[in-house]
């Protein structure tokens, strides 16, 4: 955690600087000689973004009060692997749903008429993936 503190503080300062850079560049510049909006807010942003971040960071680096295993040198890779869940490798469901979630922005894009197909899709496979431990071989 310690280390992501101090990135965000260099790519906030950079971004300041980049963006001081920037508008005066964009002041000096003969063709323009004024400030160039569109660069110079993005710019400013994206150091507020990163400042915000940081600040983010720092405050729950303090209330943890430990060190992250990463954060240690002496931290094992075993240290840092916490238990995330049950996922079954062998299940079907996550690849029908990506393909329904595909159907349906694709008839948000193209046609409405393919989001009513994607529609009941979706839901046969979310719920398809909700009980598939209920049903079947894999019974429990």
């Amino acid at each position: 955690m310690r280390a992501n503190i101090i990135l965000f503080t260099i790519l906030t300062v950079f971004c300041a600087a980049l963006c001081a850079t920037y508008t005066i560049w964009s002041l000096v510049d003969p063709l323009h000689g004024r400030v160039e909006w569109v660069g110079t807010v993005t710019l400013a942003l994206a150091a507020i973004l990163s400042a915000f971040l940081g600040f983010y960071l720092s405050r729950v680096h303090k209330s943890q009060g430990a060190e992250l295993p990463e954060d240690t040198l002496t931290a094992n890779i075993d240290d840092g692997d916490p238990e995330i869940g049950h996922f079954s490798p062998w299940s079907w469901w996550p690849i029908i749903l990506a393909g329904a979630c595909a159907l349906l922005v694709l008839g948000l894009a193209v046609g409405f008429w393919i989001a009513i197909i994607g529609i009941p899709v979706v839901v046969i496979a979310v719920v398809g993936w909700n009980y598939e431990y209920y049903r079947g071989y894999f019974a429990r």
